[in-house]
């Protein structure tokens, strides 16, 4: 049964899922073409309560992470950001990107959020449904994400 832990991203199994999540983008977009830039995240944008970042465990094995982190305020107010939600191909098709993607923005909303915003690229279309059934909308761009070519919003107010 999978569960979820806070952790930093500093941690030795976050920093290794992160590795695997920026390893497969990379792959992605080479064969786009595209360049993709790797940004390993500050630890301290995910302490609480400026964020938090979670580790899927499947028994005992990491299986996904995923993270939150806040933004200045937006129009609607208080504003946070999903970042690095990846789930292992062995864990997919199972609701975990669900499960973590609901973690995150329960912990938004404890901490007062308006609004949770995220960016993807086009060519990941799971993620976009994932987004879409969770109530995400396509809004406008929002930050200067060199990977990004959408914008998602989500108001919780």
């Amino acid at each position: 049964m999978a569960s979820l832990r806070p952790s930093s991203v500093d941690a030795a199994d976050a920093h290794v899922l992160l590795e695997e999540y920026f390893r497969s983008r990379e792959i992605g977009f080479a064969h786009q073409g595209v360049e993709y830039a790797i940004h390993f995240p500050d630890a301290g944008a995910f302490e609480p309560p400026a964020g938090v970042f979670l580790v899927l465990d499947d028994g005992d094995a990491p299986s996904g992470c995923g993270g939150i982190r806040r933004l200045p305020d937006g129009p609607a107010g208080i504003r946070y950001e999903v970042k690095h939600l990846y789930v292992r191909e062995t864990g997919r098709g199972r609701g975990w990107g669900r499960m973590l993607l609901d973690a995150l923005e329960s912990y938004a909303r404890g901490w007062g959020a308006a609004e949770l915003v995220l960016d993807t690229h086009h060519s990941l279309e799971a993620a976009a449904g994932l987004y879409l059934s969770s109530g995400f909308t396509a809004v406008d761009r929002y930050n200067d994400n060199p990977n990004a070519t959408r914008w998602y919003a989500k108001p919780l107010a």
